[in-house]
């Protein structure tokens, strides 16, 4: 049986771009796409990102590829034509409820591309015959390739099982991407394929979308010469994760500064908590103002778990974050030398 995992990270490593990108550069498409994996792995490593439990390779995938395809013709939402193998779209009814599109709506802007040979101009590849200057494995239909989007569906269901709790990703995959992955593992197993869905708003620089063509790309090597990791995550954080961030300088630096307030309170807490086994402290030996200071932060950890409760609100969290750091420093000045043990609980 698959190895079952608590979050992965699928690695699509068979797709159109890959190839031709690969083919112009006179490499093979799966040696170029793990030169990719690898930098983009080690970026995450520096950025103190900690891993996901697997990383599934489409490559490695293609055996659960063809029997959920299967599935599909099996189950009558798909069809074969030519050696390529289309999922039917106006066969699921529930096509377009994740990204709240209607099928009479998209089908007016669609349309079907040179070489493809499907019945409808809204059906998408599941498998894609052989052409020259492609990687491609056997199959029922012949020899060829997978389509993009039963990649991320078949191994998705093979290491976490249906239905799993959360699915990720940028919000400009959200249609067709993700809806075609809700289509086509709904349609191959009758279930529900995930539960709750993350779609992160795209990073803006200066106010302007990310872009090769304009030449506004930052590499995370670069920034990590400037900035620290940890300023870095928190600056992610400090926007919440639906809504577009936008880098620039002044963000980066008033991070940093906030950063700076949070490591030297965290000194001071520690540097004071020292003591509290030597001292024979307790939360029960606690003056009024130190009862007081314990009252603020038990409400403030409150504030900071049912904002992170409701939708991973970091905005709303880093606020509360931020005036535990006021609520000490104000707590200190009125209490020089605070019971040890308040200063462990408050860490």
């Amino acid at each position: 049986p698959p190895r079952r995992a608590s979050d992965l990270q699928n690695i699509t490593d068979v797709d159109d771009k890959i190839i031709s990108a690969a083919n112009q550069k006179g490499v093979d498409p799966l040696e170029y796409s793990q030169r990719f994996t690898d930098r983009c792995l080690d970026d995450l490593d520096a950025l103190g990102v900690r891993r996901a439990d697997l990383y599934p390779k489409a490559s490695e995938t293609i055996p659960d590829m063809i029997q959920m395809i299967e599935q599909i013709l099996k189950r009558d939402y798909g069809y074969v034509s030519n050696g390529d193998v289309y999922f039917s779209v106006e066969k699921f009814s529930h096509y377009g409820m994740l990204s709240g599109q209607n099928i009479a709506e998209m089908k007016k802007g669609a349309r079907i591309e040179a070489g493809e040979q499907k019945r409808s101009s809204l059906d998408f590849a599941l498998w894609k015959s052989a052409k020259p200057g492609e990687p491609t494995w056997p199959s029922p239909w012949g020899p060829g390739r997978p389509g993009w989007h039963i990649e991320c569906s078949a191994m998705s269901s093979k290491f976490l099982g249906l239905p799993f709790d959360i699915h990720g990703g940028g919000m400009d995959l959200q249609f067709p991407h993700h809806e075609n992955e809700v289509a086509q593992a709904e349609a191959a197993t009758g279930k529900q394929f995930a539960r709750f869905w993350m779609h992160i708003g795209l990073l803006t620089i200066n106010g302007e979308k990310m872009s090769k063509s304009i030449g506004n790309i930052i590499n995370i090597k670069d920034l990590l010469q400037t900035w620290d990791a940890e300023v870095l995550r928190m600056f992610f954080a400090q926007t919440h994760y639906r809504s577009p961030p936008d880098f620039n300088e002044k963000t980066l630096t008033d991070i940093e500064k906030g950063r700076e307030r949070l490591s030297r309170l965290k000194e001071r807490l520690e540097e004071h908590a020292k003591s509290a086994s030597q001292q024979k402290s307790s939360l029960t030996m606690l003056d009024e103002v130190e009862k007081e200071y314990l009252t603020t932060i038990t409400k403030l950890q409150e504030e900071f778990e049912q904002a992170m409760d409701d939708d991973f609100n970091t905005p709303k969290a880093f606020a509360s974050l931020f005036e535990f750091i006021n609520k000490s420093n104000k707590f200190f000045e009125q209490q020089p030398h605070p019971n040890p043990e308040l200063c462990k609980h408050a860490l």
